[in-house]
C-alpha cells in the first residue's frame, strides 16, 4: 500500500514538471532592451540610453524627469571639489560644538556681557533684567559688531572652499585672518608680551608674527581688563547716590534703615532720565570701532 502511494506521488511530480516545461517551450521568446527606440541593445556605441543630455535642463520640472543612463561618471579635479552631504553635516556639527568657545574667546561677547552685568549690579536690581535678556542682548550686539568680519570670512574662505578653489588648510588660514584683524587692534601689547614670555618664544614686534595660540588668550585678557575698567566707570555715579542717601539717613537718625533700599529708586530714576541703556550700549559698541 505504501509503495503504491509513493509511486503515485512521483507520477504527479513528473506530470507537473512536464507541464511546466511545455508551457515555457510554447511561449514566444522576448528580448529586453535598454530603450524602446528601435530596440538597440545596451552597449551599442551608436545609440545612448541618456534621454536628455547633461546640462540641458532649463526648469525644475526638467530636473525631476527620469534621465536613464547606463554608465558611471567620475569627476576628478586634483582633490578639490564640493563637499558631500556627510562631510558637510560633520563640519556643521563640529562648528556647533565649538561655537560657544569661539564666541566667548574670539569676539566682542566677553566685554559686552561683563559690562551689562556690572550695570545691573550697580543698579542693585538683583535679577532685573534677567540673565537670559542680558545674554541675548550680548549675542545680538556681538553679531552686529562681528558682521563685517563674518562676511569677510564667508567671501574669502567658505565660498572658495566650496567651489573647490582652495583646500582645507588654505580655507582655515584665510578664515582666520579676518578674526586676527579684529582681535589685534583690541589686544594690548603687554598681554602679548606676557604670553610670548610664558611660551618661551621670541617676538619681533610684528603683529603678523603672533601665533594664534598667543593672540587668543592675549585678546581675552585685554577684553577682561577693558570690561572691568568700563564697569568701574559705571559704578561711580551710583556710588555717589549711595553715599548721599547714607549720609542723609545718618543725619536723620535712621541708622536701622538700609541705605540701598532707599537709594535703589533714585538710581533707577537717574538711569532712566539719562537714557542709561542706550548710552552704555552705544559707548560699548563704539569701543570696537
Amino acid at each position: 500500500m505504501k509503495l503504491t502511494k509513493i509511486a503515485v506521488n512521483k507520477i504527479l511530480k513528473l506530470l507537473c514538471l512536464l507541464v511546466t516545461v511545455g508551457i515555457l517551450c510554447i511561449m514566444d521568446s522576448q528580448t529586453a532592451y535598454a530603450t524602446d527606440s528601435e530596440r538597440h541593445l545596451t552597449g551599442d556605441t551608436e545609440y545612448s540610453t541618456i534621454i536628455n543630455e547633461p546640462g540641458t535642463a532649463e526648469t525644475p520640472d526638467d530636473l525631476n524627469q527620469l534621465n536613464v543612463v547606463n554608465g558611471v561618471t567620475i569627476t576628478y579635479n586634483n582633490d578639490n571639489g564640493s563637499l558631500n552631504g556627510s562631510l558637510r553635516i560633520l563640519l556643521i556639527l563640529t562648528m556647533i560644538a565649538i561655537a560657544p568657545t569661539i564666541i566667548i574667546t574670539m569676539t566682542s561677547f566677553t566685554r559686552i556681557i561683563i559690562v551689562l552685568h556690572f550695570t545691573r549690579a550697580a543698579l542693585n536690581t538683583q535679577t532685573a533684567p534677567p540673565n537670559q535678556i542680558l545674554t541675548g542682548l550680548a549675542l545680538i550686539l556681538t553679531f552686529f559688531i562681528m558682521q563685517p568680519t563674518l562676511n569677510k570670512i564667508y567671501d574669502e574662505a567658505i565660498v572658495p572652499f566650496e567651489n573647490g578653489q582652495i583646500d582645507q588648510t588654505e580655507a582655515f588660514e584665510l578664515g582666520m585672518q579676518p578674526m586676527r584683524d579684529f582681535m589685534a587692534p583690541q589686544t594690548q601689547l603687554k598681554d602679548v608680551k606676557l604670553f610670548m614670555d610664558i611660551a618661551g618664544q621670541e617676538w619681533d614686534g610684528n603683529i603678523e608674527s603672533i601665533p594664534n595660540s598667543v593672540l587668543v588668550p592675549s585678546f581675552v585678557v585685554s577684553q577682561l581688563r577693558a570690561a572691568f575698567w568700563i564697569g568701574f566707570m559705571i559704578y561711580i555715579p551710583f556710588i555717589v547716590i549711595d553715599m548721599v542717601v547714607a549720609s542723609t539717613l545718618m543725619s536723620m537718625g535712621m541708622m536701622m534703615l538700609p541705605p540701598t533700599t532707599v537709594s535703589m529708586p533714585f538710581k533707577i530714576l537717574l538711569f532712566v532720565l539719562a537714557d542709561g541703556w542706550a548710552l552704555i550700549i552705544g559707548q560699548v559698541v563704539q569701543t570696537f570701532y
